[in-house]
């Protein structure tokens, strides 16, 4: 930014903001002053008409005449013709209503109080507020002083429209806005001005500096304009361009070996990135002697496997199949990838993914069950294309799993590969292949449920505990959830009766616990899970388990 414009921001505030506030200050002064005036004078003549009707039921109280209807009618009539003397603007009304909000008495012959005005503008009178009040009176905004008068049972209001009422104060409104803004105005020019003429002699310095840079002629010279401080700054860098000049040449050809050397560095990423993730590619750059290392710490691991693929693949030529299986390959590798995930390895037709290394986020855990979600999403899309071409339908299974693995470089010096190893990493495989068992296309473990559970109401996802298993070569067991996104009104119900039913049987609740299944059951009717817990806890009912249950069922199988 130039100095002429730092001036500007500078000083301009300044002036701006002192004027802003003595205008303010002005207005507030003003406009208090005229609404107080105006104010004053409403409740002035609401004074004097009070008066006149007290005066008024006086004589007939005097002359006993306060029993007679005609005389009655008589001092309302004379109150009505008192309140058209004091009129004094053709906008003004003076008007009495009834307790039940009609008009008794007006000054207008037009004006009507609109059925929906009515319970308002009760309420406010009910109030016995004795200032200005505001309300819609016969569908336009009125300002009134209103006074009760008892011995006609009369709500008196003395109005005035909203806009005559604080048309002066717009006014000043108006005034106060535009000779701020000129002011600002005429600020601005003369700051222009000035602030031109401090600046000139560093213009005419910065125009020959540009003429240097552009043309590369370290032999052209700085004017020096005046003996200032500018000066100074000319006569300065007058030396030191004689001194650059035998520096450019060797700045140059560093300059052309760093260009080649990131153009080689490009190319190496280019094609290491069709095998390797770009993050570890990025973190082998920065800092290469620490790929070297393992490092043990909390991942998201994801394991997908296609159903029935070697059917799949009897049926259809070579070349289709690769076909489709690239296409499958691409949309769900882009979706892990666009969740910030790692694709591990492809094994077969299954795809291993992990999240949190090389680079840990503070979200990966839930990433990484939304990258699950869009799995599924994608194979939609996926799907509908080979119903086009009249190819089979992919139906895959999903297992994620959330712990502590071992990840870096693995193998030999010959061949490496960056992955994780480690329990989290099996039970991850393993959990794929109990989405067969439990008919789901996506599972996830307790470990990771309790991860992402903060978070689940805001990204409106739905669980639901399914078991807890104890896979193949394990005693141990793990709870095992099933994830959707956007369940139906009818599937959260259920979804959440199931869960019920979750906890009521492994608190040994069994017949409870069978109640809520087969309530869930009447919702969805052909859910596989809750038919097969329902018929559990019926069976563990009649013959209930041993005393060391814990709920665990053993997995013989993957």
């Amino acid at each position: 930014m130039r100095i002429k414009y730092k001036i500007i921001l500078v000083v301009l505030p300044l002036i701006v903001i002192t004027l802003i506030l003595a205008q303010v200050a002005s207005y507030i002064a003003a406009v208090n002053g005229v609404n107080r005036v105006a104010e004053r004078f409403l409740g002035f003549k609401a004074s004097e008409a009070r008066k006149y009707a007290e005066n008024q039921w006086a004589l007939l109280v005097e002359n006993d005449y306060a029993g007679r209807a005609d005389m009655v009618e008589a001092a309302k009539n004379a109150v009505e013709i008192y309140a058209q003397s004091i009129i004094t603007s053709e906008t003004e009304i003076i008007l009495a209503l009834d307790s039940a909000g009609g008009i008794v008495m007006s000054t207008s012959d037009t004006l009507t109080v609109l059925e929906v005005e009515k319970n308002d503008l009760l309420a406010l009178l009910h109030q016995e507020n004795n200032g200005v009040m505001s309300a819609p009176i016969g569908g336009r905004e009125r300002v009134f002083h209103a006074f009760y008068f008892v011995p006609f049972g009369w709500y008196v209001l003395l109005t005035e429209s909203r806009v005559a009422f604080y048309s002066d104060a717009d006014r000043i409104t108006t005034q106060t806005i535009v000779i701020t803004l000129t002011s600002a105005v005429v600020a601005v020019v003369l700051l222009v001005i000035f602030s031109n003429m401090l600046t000139k002699p560093l213009a005419k310095v910065i125009a020959g500096m540009d003429n240097i840079l552009k043309s590369g002629d370290m032999s052209e010279r700085v004017e020096v304009v005046y003996r200032d401080e500018t000066g100074t700054l000319g006569r300065t860098f007058n030396v030191m361009t004689a001194g650059l000049e035998t520096a450019y040449r060797q700045i140059k050809k560093h300059a052309f070996d760093a260009v080649m050397a990131q153009k080689k560095e490009r190319r190496i990423r280019q094609i290491f990135q069709k095998y390797v993730p770009k993050d570890l590619i990025d973190k082998f750059f920065a800092s290469p002697e620490s790929m070297l290392v393992g490092d043990n710490r909390d991942l998201s691991i994801l394991f997908s496997d296609i159903r029935g693929f070697t059917t799949i693949s009897e049926g259809m030529k070579p070349d289709e199949l690769v076909n489709s299986l690239n296409r499958y390959f691409s949309g769900q590798v882009d979706v892990v990838m666009d969740r910030n995930g790692i694709v591990d390895k492809y094994i077969g037709d299954a795809i291993m993914a992990f999240w949190g290394a090389p680079i840990k986020h503070e979200d990966d855990a839930i990433q990484s069950v939304l990258a699950g979600l869009d799995m599924i999403d994608s194979l939609k899309i996926f799907n509908e294309k080979q119903k086009e071409l009249g190819k089979p339908e992919f139906h895959i299974g999903i297992g994620i799993n959330y712990g502590v693995v071992t990840v870096g470089n693995i193998g030999s010096e010959r061949k490496m590969d960056y992955t994780v190893i480690g329990d989290t990493v099996n039970l991850a495989s393993r959990m794929e292949g109990l989405t067969k068992v439990y008919h789901a296309e996506l599972l996830i473990s307790e470990p990771l449920y309790n991860e992402i559970r903060p978070r689940l109401q805001e990204l409106q996802l739905s669980t639901r505990l399914l078991d807890a298993v104890a896979v193949k070569g394990k005693t141990k067991g793990v709870k095992i959830f099933t994830v959707k996104r956007d369940a139906g009104d009818k599937e959260k119900k259920a979804w959440a009766i199931h869960n019920q039913g979750m906890k009521l049987y492994y608190q040994r609740s069994f017949a409870e616990s069978a109640v809520c299944f087969h309530e869930a059951l009447v919702l969805l009717p052909d859910d596989f899970n809750t038919k097969t817990l329902l018929a559990r806890a019926q069976a563990y009912v009649k013959n209930p388990p041993p005393d060391n249950w814990d709920g665990v069922e053993v997995m013989h199988s993957k």
